[in-house]
């Protein structure tokens, strides 16, 4: 009984070592990678186009799947839901207007499948 705990342990250990050397850097690439985790597992399982990863007053942060070119229609959606105008893009930055304000949501690559965007105001 023991021996076969403590090789589920060690195995359980080296598993989590790999894992941690292979994807470690992607893991943390955001800072805490369990608020980003828990929205990826709620967009995976709604029919949403997107999902909160955080809030504050000055900054907003979301997660959505990476559908090539149209990816970036759920940006514009969303912004215009929130009645902003998409006004251009300038590399991975998207300007929007809303009156006399304007404002930038940046967006990344966090992997093949998903595409993190944020902004602050």
């Amino acid at each position: 009984m023991k021996k076969t705990l403590l090789s589920a342990l060690l195995l359980f250990i080296l598993i989590t070592g790999l894992i941690t050397l292979r994807f470690g850097s992607a893991l943390v690439q955001e800072g805490n990678p369990l608020p980003i985790l828990i929205s990826i597992m709620r967009l995976e399982l709604s029919n949403s186009e997107y999902e909160q990863v955080e809030e504050s007053k000055s900054s907003h942060q979301h997660v959505s799947l990476n559908t090539g070119d149209s990816s970036y229609d759920v940006i514009k959606d969303f912004m215009d839901e929130k009645g902003w105008s998409y006004k251009e893009q300038i590399g991975s930055g998207y300007i929007f207007e809303n009156g006399e304000e304007t404002i930038v949501i940046s967006t990344r690559q966090y992997s093949k499948t998903l595409f993190f965007m944020g902004y602050s105001k």
